[in-house]
């Protein structure tokens, strides 16, 4: 006999307000073990989720793939912004040195000259800033960001045989149920009186 639904439950979340009792435990959960389809949920705790005797974690191949490449992007965004740091360092500090042998020049130069230089460094400061911030765009829309939470844990799962079965026979039970409470509410399904005298 073929099951009603397939072993394989999405985990979900819901508010605070609308926690209800653990499938297992009894306590208040948010956390919410769905099918694919709809015909089955059940709410459980966090900590359930890792017990290997309740259920197992199925891995997506192109999720751990799109995880390792939000991974390899953030290095690479790290890597830029650190390159960029040491780029500005090494600029402070040369243009410190260069301070030094410039003061005992500028006393003899002019100050429109001076107020020439500022302007030339603020331009080449800006024009890095803005190649860094590009590079950095361009990295980023290289590789698809979603807006959703970089949570580890895993969110699909396969319930272990016990459960599984159990979920199965209850849903089944349910559905046995619904078809008494309709045969029960059609009058042909009782017997007629008997029509004959004695």
């Amino acid at each position: 006999m073929a099951s009603p639904f397939q072993n394989t439950y999405h985990l979900r979340h819901v508010a605070d307000t609308s926690a209800k009792a653990c499938y297992i435990c009894y306590k208040p959960s948010t956390s919410v073990l769905i099918t694919p389809d709809n015909k089955d949920f059940f709410y459980t705790c966090p900590s359930h989720l890792t017990d290997r005797n309740f259920c197992s974690p199925i891995i997506d191949a192109a999720e751990v793939e799109a995880k390792a490449k939000r991974e390899a992007m953030a290095r690479e965004i790290e890597k830029v912004k650190k390159e960029y740091e040491e780029k500005q360092a090494r600029k402070a500090k040369k243009a410190g040195a260069e301070k030094d042998k410039d003061e005992k020049k500028e006393k003899e130069k002019d100050k429109d000259k001076d107020s020439r230089d500022k302007d030339g460094e603020d331009k080449e400061s800006k024009a890095a800033e803005k190649d860094r911030d590009d590079r950095i765009d361009a990295i980023k829309k290289s590789g698809s960001t979603t807006a959703s939470t970089t949570d580890d844990s895993p969110r699909v799962f396969a319930l272990h045989k016990n459960f599984y079965q159990m979920r199965i026979d209850r849903v089944r039970n349910v559905e046995v149920a619904r078809r008494n409470r309709q045969r029960l509410q059609d009058p042909s399904f009782f017997p007629s009186v008997p029509s004959g005298g004695l």
